[in-house]
């Protein structure tokens, strides 16, 4: 073997000795060089979020908003999208919420949580932070995307429990709105209503005294939690 060939064989021994040396899954540094590591851990600060649907639909309507904030660095641990049978109660889905915000907490270690409802899930999450304990300290941030806070006429077309307790004047909406519509000196109300949504008359019942209450641009009511606009204020509101 030549000087060139042994000193060329040393040489890759040497590199390849080093590389060895370097521990599977070792952190890498940052551009500035300071050695962090890559994984993301999630803000101590930062609430996980429970989305509740509307009227006639599922968890999977909340896909894309879902996948925004996977975008941005939320975990799916730290969200959670469930469905439920829209034709009972709004009381009844309100404890299936609280269920749910427990195990959230639970599942994430969590102090609160933030609420996003579109539709009649306003109503439901609404009774469970007014009179099932959320107000108490559970829930950090309230959100309703086109909720029928104070009834819709639309709902005179059908004929469920649900859909009674969304007409105006409906003993369960005297109850929710009885006094106090944003209570709680912990939670903060917001809420967006648009002046194209067909689904929501008057749209004047979204908006909740005491609350956040933002007009959207001209757009349809399911676009509401579909719209970028719409999720960059809300991700903005609950941050």
């Amino acid at each position: 073997m030549t000087r060139t060939r042994a000193s060329v064989t040393l040489l890759l021994a040497t590199v390849m000795a080093m590389v060895l040396a370097v521990p599977v899954g070792a952190a890498k540094s940052d551009n500035n060089g300071g050695g962090k590591p890559t994984t993301t851990v999630p803000a101590p600060d930062r609430d996980p979020i429970l989305f509740v649907h509307g009227w006639n639909s599922s968890g999977s309507t909340w896909n894309t908003m879902v996948d925004r904030f996977l975008a941005d660095g939320y975990s799916p641990d730290e969200l959670m999208a469930f469905s439920y049978d829209t034709s009972q109660s709004n009381r009844t889905t309100a404890s299936e919420i609280a269920n749910r915000v427990a195990t959230l907490l639970q599942v994430n270690g969590a102090d609160q949580v933030d609420i996003i409802a579109h539709s009649m899930g306003s109503l439901s999450s609404r009774h469970y932070v007014k009179f099932l304990g959320g107000a108490d300290g559970d829930v950090d941030t309230w959100v309703s995307l086109g909720g029928p806070n104070h009834g819709t006429d639309t709902a005179y077309f059908c004929w469920s429990t649900a859909c009674t307790e969304m007409w105006p004047g409906s003993s369960f909406l005297d109850d929710l709105n009885a006094g106090d519509e944003s209570p709680g000196t912990v939670v903060r109300y917001a809420t967006w209503w648009s002046p194209c949504d067909s689904v929501i008359n008057p749209d004047s019942s979204v908006p909740v005294a005491g609350a956040t209450n933002t007009q959207t641009a001209c757009i349809g009511h399911s676009d509401l939690h579909q719209d970028a606009t719409v999720y960059g204020q809300v991700a903005a509101f609950i941050d």
